[in-house]
């Protein structure tokens, strides 16, 4: 692929910068950039909707942490909760 772009001066400069500094072309340059931009934006945003989808899973499907019985004891548990909650003996 051809990529044709404008850049202010400031980016210019830059850019020429980093070709001294580095000895690279612009494609290398270009490349090396693309391939950062992916490594960081990207995948943060992949790691952050896994967080999410985890988060969603661990609400709904039954894999946060509680108690084992909790299924056959939940009346047991609402109960006491609202002993110590409403200070009832």
């Amino acid at each position: 692929m051809r990529i044709n772009a404008r850049l202010e001066d400031d980016y210019e400069l830059k850019f020429h910068e980093v070709q001294q500094y580095t000895g690279k072309n612009r494609t290398q340059i270009l490349k090396e950039a693309l391939d950062q931009y992916f490594e960081t934006k990207l995948n943060r945003a992949e790691q952050d909707a896994l967080a999410k989808n985890r988060k969603i899973l661990e609400m709904i499907g039954g894999i946060a942490e509680g108690a084992e019985d909790l299924s056959e004891n939940y009346k047991d548990y609402l109960y006491q909760g609202l002993k110590e909650k409403y200070a009832i003996e």
